[in-house]
């Protein structure tokens, strides 16, 4: 039976289905780069996390011939190599989106009702937060979507439905008649997004140009009550910017689930902010997103190894010249 090393843990229905499909699962001992390219050798797949895949242990495994993302951002797998090599790889764009959707409005809960400053007080017993916090209630407030894809929509969708709220949208490709459907009114750019929006949800994916989208003078054009909710990219967001923004009042709190460097150092900025809900990158952890993800690899991985093109390929180019065994 071919080997699928495991680089980082998956939920277990997935290395059922990769057994049932005659792949046997290796489970990494590490999933830093050099110990991935000492045990990938012999290994005709891989399924990656957020630890991704290098060129150098892509070029030590001769036998690889699939490569599956376990999520949606492929920002740590070399996939200049990868197809250069004629590695398809694949993700999983829809698996954990609800998971995420959902989080992202808890995350916004958290900071409209003060949840953690809350808990705080009633363990210190610090009643009196009850007679000093401001909240915010959400309906009838303007819900900022930066990004409306999959994870954006549905965000959108649950901010409309269930609290009420107004949508406005900045995403440059997103077609007028999905904006319709949605209900939602179409920002022109970003910066007029941030001066309308109750609270800004940001949902796209790391790129040159998004790069610290957030900067300071975005912050600045930011309403000062206004709510920051990340869930997508940690680099979307200028760190520095953000503490400074927090600590002068210039927004009124962050929820953060995902960060530049993670897990952070202590001496990353948003730490020590004030008014801050934190988390670390959970947005996709849950029982039914881990399986669902974990599942659609091995799917995918099966497909690549009967022969069949899977439903998603990162570089859909590479499917027409990919490997087609191990070199002899």
């Amino acid at each position: 039976m071919p080997d699928c090393l495991i680089v980082q843990p998956i939920h277990p229905a997935g290395l059922d289905r990769l057994r049932d499909g005659g792949v046997t699962p290796r489970i990494a001992t590490a999933h830093d780069m050099a110990t991935v390219a000492r045990e990938l050798p012999g290994c005709v797949a891989a399924i990656t996390r957020n630890a991704g895949l290098n060129g150098a242990a892509m070029r030590a495994a001769d036998s690889l011939l699939v490569i599956a993302n376990h999520g949606v951002g492929t920002n740590e797998i070399d996939l200049k190599q990868a197809a250069e090599l004629g590695i398809p790889t694949i993700f999983t764009p829809t698996a954990n989106a609800r998971s995420v959707a959902e989080h992202a409005m808890a995350l916004t809960l958290a900071l409209a009702r003060k949840v953690v400053p809350a808990d705080a007080a009633v363990r210190g017993l610090r009643w009196s937060l009850r007679y000093e916090a401001r909240m915010m209630e959400l309906h009838g407030k303007t819900m900022g979507l930066v990004g409306f894809g999959t994870i954006g929509r549905l965000t959108g969708a649950m901010a409309r439905n269930g609290f009420g709220m107004k949508l406005l949208v900045f995403s440059p490709n997103v077609s007028d008649s999905i904006l319709v459907e949605a209900g939602a009114e179409r920002a022109p750019t970003l910066e007029a997004l941030l001066e309308r929006a109750d609270v800004v949800s940001l949902h796209r994916p790391l790129r040159p140009d998004t790069r610290h989208m957030i900067d300071a003078a975005a912050l600045g054009k930011m309403q000062p009550h206004a709510l920051l909710v990340n869930t997508a990219r940690g680099q979307l967001i200028d760190g520095e910017a953000l503490a400074a923004a927090l600590r002068a009042g210039t927004i009124a709190g962050a929820a953060i689930d995902v960060f530049q460097v993670e897990p952070p150092p202590l001496e990353d900025p948003i730490l020590g902010a004030p008014n801050t809900v934190l988390a670390p990158h959970i947005g996709g952890v849950t029982e039914e997103a881990m399986r669902e993800t974990a599942l659609q690899c091995a799917d995918q991985i099966l497909d690549v190894l009967a022969g069949r093109r899977p439903p998603h390929l990162v570089q859909p180019e590479v499917w027409d010249r990919r490997r087609k065994g191990a070199p002899a």
